[in-house]
């Protein structure tokens, strides 16, 4: 009996740490720690250093218009004076950023 309770547990325990695992990186934690000093927590470019390098505001049109690949190389090997996350992030964490983009973009 205290056998079966303790596989139980184990079980819920599990069970409950998959979605977690399964959920992927996260965006929005992502953007705060290694994009949002350029390019401001709400995407805008308007921060010292955003203004500083003339950033594109990443909501805008001409930013989104880019497919998510475009977007995926742009922060994988770098664009113009941004710095290239390729080695820095996974390709996992690299896609999870682009589609934090997006979602800046909505919430303009």
């Amino acid at each position: 009996m205290k056998r079966n309770t303790i596989i139980r547990i184990t079980l819920l325990i599990v069970t409950m740490a998959v979605p977690a695992f399964a959920a992927g990186p996260d965006g929005a934690a992502l953007y705060k720690a290694k994009c949002a000093t350029c390019h401001a927590a709400d995407g805008s470019g308007q921060t010292t250093m955003g203004k500083n390098l003339k950033l594109r505001d990443l909501r805008s049109t001409e930013v989104q218009k880019q497919t998510d690949k475009e977007l995926f190389t742009w922060t994988a090997d770098g664009k113009g004076k941004m710095p290239a996350y390729k080695g820095k992030l996974t390709d996992a964490e690299i896609n999870a950023l682009v589609a934090y983009m997006r979602e800046l973009a909505k919430k303009k």
